[in-house]
């Protein structure tokens, strides 16, 4: 499409876009749930069909709603999502990871989502994976940091000596163990869809290595939010479509660059420019304005999971 016409969206007009769903998402949408909570329960192994084989029941938990406290809500809307906690790979490969599966209206297609720099077990990024799940999908998110985020009691100055120390092609092969893993289990499910692919800053980057590297083998379509240090000779080696949402106040991903990754792998990729919108206002949003742009982005997201996962698939 180029910048002139890339789509770009006032927060005067989000509410107009908001449609129907499923199941209510997204911090304004997800019904909250009183006190109910769904459990995290650690296993060496688990299938799509959830057959339990073994382990214990972990002592962490995450509640069932982005939002918080409700009041008169029935614990149906707490059965939405179950969630496990998994080891997989082997050995130097052996990696944690959360996986999100869909109780009701499970539609069979997997998601792997690819965290911010704070990590998968961080609560905003578990909330995001939550709600994509309970639109049906089956959410698979790595540990790519190995146990060591970056946390927000740091000092700056040793964000670069941090990153440094997160090695490219170790994040690579992580996220290759995640993608099998993924691809097995639907294979033993007697599921053949392709895979969508998420990522928030950090992750959003990491989208378009994986793309690169796939070449359309095992994923399908892809969501890239407000994407970091990505490379632009990657983009016409990607094969599949890329749905880029940043806002435009965005100092760390240039709506320019977005422009030219939307051009070079075409494909009907798309670039979506929140106006006013800075980093992470997607899973992280910080005022009553930014939820209401988080659940428009949240919404295209959406149809685009269905379009390329469901629809096209």
């Amino acid at each position: 499409m180029g910048l002139a016409s890339a789509t770009t969206i006032s927060s005067s007009s989000s509410s107009s876009l908001l449609s129907a769903s499923l199941c209510p998402a997204r911090r304004g949408f997800l019904p909250p749930c009183h006190h109910h909570f769904f459990f995290l329960s650690t296993f060496s192994k688990c299938n799509l069909n959830w057959k339990r084989s073994s382990g214990k029941k972990g002592g962490e938990r995450v509640r069932c709603s982005a939002v918080g406290v409700g009041v008169g809500v029935e614990d149906e809307a707490c059965e939405l999502v179950n969630g496990v906690e998994l080891s997989i790979g082997e050995g130097d490969d052996n990696i944690q990871a959360y996986l999100f599966k869909a109780v009701k209206n499970n539609n069979g297609a997997g998601v792997l989502l690819l965290s911010d720099i704070f990590g998968f077990q961080d609560s905003a990024t578990r909330d995001f994976a939550y709600q994509v799940a309970c639109h049906g999908y089956n959410v698979l998110v790595p540990d790519l940091f190995r146990g060591d985020p970056w946390e927000k009691g740091r000092p700056k100055p040793m964000f670069e000596q941090w990153l440094a120390s997160q090695d490219p092609q170790r994040v690579a092969n992580d996220i290759a163990t995640s993608t099998k893993w993924m691809v097995d289990e639907f294979r033993a499910a007697g599921i053949s869809k392709k895979l969508g692919i998420i990522g928030f800053c950090f992750g959003g980057g990491r989208v378009i290595d994986v793309l690169a590297a796939d070449q359309g083998a095992c994923f399908s379509t892809a969501v890239s939010f407000y994407g970091t240090r990505m490379d632009l000779a990657a983009a016409s080696k990607i094969k599949v479509p890329v749905l880029f949402i940043s806002g435009d106040d965005d100092l760390l991903c240039p709506i320019g660059v977005l422009s030219k990754f939307e051009k070079i792998i075409g494909n009907g990729s798309r670039v979506v420019i929140f106006k006013g919108r800075g980093h992470a206002f997607a899973h992280r949003p910080g005022s009553t304005e930014e939820d209401a742009d988080a659940e428009q982005a949240f919404t295209l997201m959406r149809n685009w999971l269905h379009d390329g996962l469901l629809v096209n698939s």
